[in-house]
């Protein structure tokens, strides 16, 4: 089967865990410390806060910019339900903007100012597909109306400019990122204040952790605010630090096969169209295409699985979930419905070989072939690339 992703993790990773585990210590200790001072390094940043998942990190970037009820968060519908959860957790309202278009899948800058009121405090943008959402356009919407900005880069792990359009960016190592610490997550914040907040609220607001006390000498410790446990512990830090020498070159590989994607749809199934402009920067994260209208998606999903090609979809909207569909009937978003309905996502990690690239739209290209009109079309389109 070869599969949507699929994590890349080999000798090096196990020398770490087991150098934690002759260590003797496995919760937060110097390898969290050094992984969180690396990670920071990789995005050009002074310090990073090293957490347990993105989830976790959006949870607490909100908390500590005071962002609680009665305040309303602008958010994408096409992202995974943790963007717009974590708003609820601190007792706001996730008010959920549309596409910019189903080229362009990320969030609409007019759409958004439509949707601003007086209650409105911040922005989380998405990074969607590992792709840069524009930063000046957003700074600027964001600083005429006094709101801040929050980066969701759980597809963007050292995606050049990320962590730079405002208060705080929130990073995912869950097992199907660029990089992996099977769970995990990361934060950057320019403010030192906001940075050291954020890092004494994960575990627990407690002025010392476990690991300072016990190379202090001082077992006390005082609780200064409401606080979580969203702490990394030292066996992820270790996969992070191994997974983070790679990452680039991972990310360098991910770019070859995604230009391969789309020669190859371009050329065997060209009904068949690939979001963004090739040139937008980006860590190709993952590979998503949009169907043509005439075909079945569950029927592509069912042959190409037949055919041994795992494929899935980037996302169910999050407004049409159930539980947000209850809690917020009215939401019309027609963009994003339109590229949600369409969607499908195929097989990119840097375990794919261009060979595989070029089984998968062939497969695709079979399966679409079936579908009422494509073929008729798609003959049409061949023989006038072949006229002279």
């Amino acid at each position: 089967m070869l599969l949507v992703s699929e994590p890349t993790l080999g000798s090096e990773e196990k020398a770490a865990l087991a150098e934690v585990i002759d260590s003797g210590w496995i919760t937060m200790g110097d390898r969290v410390n050094a992984f969180e001072r690396a990670f920071a390094e990789a995005h050009g940043a002074d310090d990073a806060v090293a957490v347990s998942s993105c989830t976790a990190g959006l949870h607490l970037i909100l908390h500590a910019l005071g962002i609680g009820p009665g305040d309303e968060v602008l958010v994408p519908a096409l992202t995974f339900v943790a963007t717009a959860s974590c708003v609820l957790y601190v007792g706001a309202k996730p008010v959920f903007v549309d596409i910019a278009s189903t080229d362009t899948p990320l969030m609409c800058l007019e759409d958004a100012a439509a949707k601003c009121t007086g209650r409105t405090k911040a922005i989380i943008l998405v990074h969607f597909a590992g792709y840069l959402i524009d930063p000046k356009p957003w700074q600027a919407f964001a600083a005429e109306r006094g709101l801040l900005i929050v980066e969701d880069a759980a597809h963007a792990t050292v995606l050049p400019g990320v962590g730079t359009l405002g208060v705080a960016a929130a990073f995912s190592f869950y097992g199907n990122k660029n990089m992996t610490t099977a769970e995990g997550g990361a934060i950057l914040a320019g403010d030192e204040k906001l940075r050291d907040g954020i890092r004494r609220a994960r575990g627990h607001g407690l002025t010392s952790g476990t690991f300072q006390r016990r190379s202090g000498k001082s077992p006390i410790y005082d609780v200064t605010m409401l606080g979580f446990n969203y702490r990394m512990d030292e066996l992820r830090a270790a996969i992070g630090l191994v997974q983070l020498g790679h990452v680039h070159r991972w990310n360098a590989k991910r770019k070859d096969l995604a230009q391969l994607y789309r020669r190859s749809i371009e050329a065997r199934c060209p009904m068949v169209t690939v979001p963004f402009e090739a040139g937008r920067a980006s860590v190709h994260h993952i590979m998503p295409v949009l169907l043509p209208l005439s075909a079945e998606r569950q029927t592509v999903i069912d042959r190409l699985r037949e055919a041994g090609i795992q494929t899935t979809i980037h996302y169910p909207p999050t407004h049409r979930l159930s539980f947000y569909r209850d809690l917020y009937p009215n939401v019309s978003l027609p963009k994003t419905e339109d590229f949600a309905a369409r969607e499908l996502t195929l097989p990119l990690h840097p375990r794919l070989e261009a060979a595989d690239v070029e089984t998968v739209t062939r497969c695709l290209a079979e399966a679409l072939g079936a579908e009422p009109g494509f073929a008729a079309a798609a003959t049409l389109q061949s023989l006038h690339a072949a006229s002279p």
